[in-house]
């Protein structure tokens, strides 16, 4: 019987780690190719060129004109929106069945507003907690209850 294959997702808004379970008392074993990494860039290093300037309508004032959006905020749902397709993309090819998400809460909306609804059926737990920066060793702790490692 072929094993279910189990998912561990654990990603903030700029780096993903990937962790397979295969079965009872196979424990953790981190995805080779899809652990990756953005740089944390802050506001003011993202935005390093000065603003642009608009003209008044009236008189002969300038002003500078302020963005939109957050630059970090949309750069961690680019980022969120990459890592729902590469598990759309490898659930297509049967890669996993089971999937278990942690991720800092902003990124988990994030990733949860970008998944296909094949994905999401495929979430058995979500951890809403930043677990990117604990050791690979002692990942598997915090999937005790969720997995049978």
């Amino acid at each position: 019987m072929k094993p279910i294959v189990t998912w561990v997702v654990v990603a903030d808004g700029g780096k993903l780690r990937i962790f397979e379970n295969r079965g009872p008392g196979k424990g953790l074993i981190p995805v080779q190719g899809l652990n990756r990494e953005d740089a944390h860039l802050r506001d003011r290093d993202i935005e390093a060129d000065r603003p642009g300037r608009s003209a008044s309508s009236m008189g002969h004032g300038r002003s500078a004109i302020e963005p939109h959006t957050d630059p970090v905020d949309y750069r961690e749902t680019a980022f969120a929106k990459t890592v729902a397709e590469t598990l759309e993309q490898k659930w297509s090819t049967g890669a996993y069945q089971r999937l278990i998400i942690a991720a800092s809460p902003t990124a988990l909306g994030n990733l949860r507003a970008a998944l296909c609804s094949a994905v999401d059926k495929a979430i058995v737990a979500e951890v809403p907690k930043d677990l990117t920066h604990v050791p690979t060793p002692d990942i598997a702790q915090h999937f005790e209850t969720m997995l049978a490692v």
